[in-house]
């Protein structure tokens, strides 16, 4: 007789919209019959499910989310605190479900549940943002707090439009009217970035918010590098729909949308910035450290090119694509101030004046030179003129 498999069950009750929200006592159904004993358990508020996970997923071999990716960054909080790292499924049940888009994880909730029967994994990068963790983006700046400003009821009634009512209708054009770019210093592998931003992504999906979505085949979810978005120089409302126009078409210019990939990132404020972390509220943080932990989660997906699996990518087809961004990327790059001494100042200064008279004055002799070289010249060819006049009289009397 074969082992007993336990799951267990985390189901945020809220998440979805009112008319197509699922019965999760269906996945359970479907799981039993693939030999899975459960334990349910229903979240009641923020962080919740993270305490479920500490408190009961030792005992269990997989633990299933059924819920948004908010809920989904709760329960990855919990694994990634444990001793062992249990495998992970995902029932997709939020309104924009991003990361499930991403990992091909289907929206049906008898396909969701199929795939974790079939028991394929794939590793999965994990962010760790400070202290936290989070699975699909980090960021700040204007309109990325419209996930956790929507109202609930917005949210159950229209799904991914109740975000996008709640961020282009209501807020956009008063963020941008009120709303003044951040001062950051941001530092990541290779450069440093000093200016004001009205919007930073530290992120490892293809889509944010269903709303800015990278190429597919430049964004691998195992690779242990993040992709990174940065927004800047944005006057008027008229400039923030060009600008998605811009992310739309990945048009990273470099100037106003920079795009770049790195290990790690570090921002530095001037005062405590909100973030938002998987479409929750992540906290006010002046410095941020945020690295990549490669393939830290196992989680139930299917095989696709989001994932290298075993293969690694090619490294000079990174390192050139980089080059070509890095070339149409003007970084402001902060180099430290040379502190020299008043008196040593003052000797350069003279060195420097000295150098250059002397160089005027190898101009001027140079110059010199060169008349006198044109001169003689001259004076060689009228010298060879009457010479040829002497040698040959009979074609001089003729020419006159």
């Amino acid at each position: 007789m074969s082992e007993e498999k336990k799951a267990l069950l985390i189901v945020n009750p809220k998440s979805g919209k009112n008319r197509t929200r699922a019965n999760p006592m269906s996945v359970v159904d479907r799981l039993s019959s693939a030999g899975y004993v459960f334990t349910v358990r229903n979240t009641t508020g923020p962080g919740n499910a993270t305490e479920i996970v500490k408190e009961c997923g030792p005992e269990h071999d997989i633990i299933v989310c059924c819920g948004g990716d908010g809920t989904l960054n709760e329960v990855i909080n919990g694994v990634m605190k444990l001793d062992k790292r249990i495998k992970v499924g995902y029932i997709p049940m939020g309104s924009t479900n991003d990361l499930a888009n991403t990992m091909g994880i289907p929206s049906d909730l008898d396909k969701a549940a199929n795939l974790i029967c079939e028991g394929r994994t794939n590793g999965y990068d994990i962010g760790m943002f400070n202290n936290k963790f989070y699975t699909y983006i980090a960021s700040f700046g204007t309109g990325v707090d419209m996930s956790y400003t929507t109202p609930q009821v917005l949210k159950n009634l229209f799904g991914h439009g109740g975000y996008m009512f709640n961020s282009f209708v209501l807020k956009l054009g008063h963020n941008i009217r009120n709303i003044k770019p951040i001062h950051a210093r941001f530092e990541y592998d290779g450069g440093v970035i000093d200016d004001h931003f009205f919007l930073g992504a530290v992120s490892n999906s293809t889509s944010v918010a269903g709303i800015f979505k990278f190429d597919e085949d430049d964004v691998k979810l195992d690779d242990g590098v993040f992709e990174v978005l940065l927004v800047r120089k944005i006057k008027s409302v008229a400039d923030a729909f060009a600008m998605l126009g811009k992310i739309a078409r990945r048009d990273y210019d470099g100037d106003t949308l920079i795009y770049l990939k790195t290990k790690s990132a570090k921002f530095t404020f001037d005062e405590p910035v909100p973030w938002t972390l998987d479409g929750e509220f992540g906290g006010k943080v002046q410095d941020v450290h945020i690295d990549i932990l490669p393939k830290a989660l196992e989680i139930f997906s299917t095989e696709n090119k989001m994932f290298l699996g075993d293969v690694a990518q090619p490294t000079f087809v990174r390192e050139e694509k980089e080059k070509k961004r890095r070339f149409f990327r003007r970084d402001k790059v902060e180099e430290a101030p040379v502190e020299v001494p008043f008196d040593e100042l003052e000797k350069t200064v003279v060195v420097d004046e000295e150098t250059v008279e002397e160089t005027q004055q190898e101009e001027k002799t140079k110059r010199k030179c060169f008349i006198r070289k044109e001169k003689d010249t001259e004076e060689e060819s009228e010298a060879t003129e009457e010479s040829a006049e002497n040698d040959n009289p009979a074609q001089s009397e003729k020419e006159e």
